[in-house]
């Protein structure tokens, strides 16, 4: 049984090369570059689909008496918990095995789930399924960096890593626009049962056009420059040595801070704007939505931006956005109920995150790792940012509660610890940031 599953996930084997000089082949390695980029941008953006379900259909829950705001913190936190580590552990699995049958898995399991929970109302049910939502959740961005790092080389990885980070904020957006709708006009469940149902087909089309390595079709692969030293390592030793970088560390920190400000909008915007702020759960989804828009662009030319006007080097835009990324967040949270205001606050939010997003949420790490350890280099990251993610909830959903108060029979909530946490936790992201400003990749 073991060997298999081993054998269906195993990387597929070298063709024979073929002439790269020859047109038909170099059509074909064309056409098949464009059909992973593709493959992975919406096939991710759909794995977000099924994650930020339960976003969408906080509010409706709390007030159908089904969760309180402690109870869907936890159940929140599961998720990134669980997704955590397994970005880690499926980030050094994702360098070893077929990355199209991995991330195509992932994504049928993650719809499966997210059905089933249509269908339930038991706490600690839905704290396991989400749980383990959360754990084949992290087998997407490992799968789709690893064919980035397969297909393409040189000065374009940034540019279409930047391009592919855009499926995060094209999945928030279907979510935020698209699950409002079901939720409001059939009730919370069917924002599950449509999501689960959406990524089904996603999955298809994911098995259907995600191919693996260009050797295993004859076609030329991406060269990487190394040194006599790194030549000579196996993908292990690659490995070891993205764990020994103190570099790596300082930004999966930073990334972990700026996870907290991060999921704070997308697990509890929806409630904040709804609670404090007045707006139906419509309007507060649509105010939302426009974060997600707007990361479309920060991400989509966030690469281009670095790679064509400062050379490759992320720091300092990375700085400049993060003080956007500050003064934004303190403007959602601390700014008038005015629905042009909350929404500039949201663009504002949305541009920064997305060029962030990209930066501190995985491209600065592979850049100063070995390219064939590019996984793990994610791994170390991501474990680091749903971990901060995972307890964002937590804190958030107890500061909630515990500043609820009942009037009238009406919980009234207050938000002001909980923003402090939003606020303070991206300023400290980009102090972490800017302390790694030179470091180079062992590949240079």
């Amino acid at each position: 049984m073991i060997e298999t599953v081993l054998g269906f996930y195993g990387k597929s084997p070298t063709a024979a090369a073929r002439d790269v000089n020859d047109h038909a082949v170099s059509r074909e390695l064309h056409r098949r570059k464009w059909s992973v980029f593709l493959s992975i941008t919406f096939g991710y953006g759909f794995y977000y689909v099924c994650r930020l379900s339960f976003s969408v259909a906080k509010k409706p829950m709390a007030d159908a008496g089904v969760f309180d705001a402690s109870q869907m913190g936890l159940i929140g936190s599961a998720l990134f918990f669980a997704y955590a580590f397994g970005k880690l552990t499926n980030g050094i699995l994702a360098d070893r095995v077929n990355v199209r049958r991995f991330m195509a898995t992932g994504l049928l399991v993650s719809a499966l789930a997210n059905l089933l929970l249509g269908f339930t109302t038991v706490f600690w049910f839905f704290l396991v399924v989400w749980g383990i939502n959360g754990w084949f959740q992290s087998f997407g961005a490992p799968s789709s960096v690893v064919s980035i790092s397969h297909w393409f080389g040189g000065k374009e990885r940034g540019s279409f890593y930047g391009m592919w980070s855009s499926s995060h904020n094209i999945g928030e957006a279907i979510t935020f626009i698209g699950t409002a709708v079901v939720v409001s006009a059939f009730g919370w469940q069917w924002g599950f049962k449509a999501a689960g149902l959406a990524c089904l087909v996603m999955c298809f089309i994911i098995w259907k056009f995600l191919y693996e390595r260009p050797e295993v079709y004859g076609l030329p692969g991406v060269v990487h420059p190394h040194t006599t030293q790194q030549a000579s390592q196996s993908i292990g030793q690659k490995q070891w040595a993205v764990f020994r970088n103190p570099y790596v560390w300082i930004l999966a920190l930073s990334s972990a801070f700026f996870y907290v400000t991060r999921y704070a909008v997308n697990s509890w915007g929806i409630f904040f704007l709804e609670a404090e702020k007045g707006y139906s759960t419509i309007e507060a989804s649509s105010i939302v939505s426009t974060n997600a828009i707007a990361g479309i662009l920060g991400t989509f030319f966030s690469g281009i931006l670095s790679d064509k006007f400062f050379k490759g080097r992320r720091n300092l835009p990375a700085l400049i956005f993060g003080v956007l990324y500050a003064m934004a967040i303190a403007l959602f949270v601390w700014g008038p109920a005015d629905p042009v205001m909350d929404t500039v606050s949201m663009v504002l939010f949305g541009l920064a995150l997305g060029v962030l997003l990209v930066y501190l949420g995985g491209l600065m790490a592979v850049d100063i790792c070995s390219k064939d350890a590019s996984g793990t280099a994610l791994g170390v990251v991501g474990v680091a940012s749903y971990l901060g993610a995972g307890f964002q909830d937590i804190l958030s959903g107890q500061l909630i509660e515990d500043a609820k108060v009942i009037v009238e029979g009406q919980s009234v909530y207050n938000f002001e610890a909980a923003g402090i946490l939003w606020i303070g936790s991206a300023v400290v992201s980009l102090i972490l940031a800017a302390l790694v400003w030179n470091a180079k990749s062992p590949d240079d």
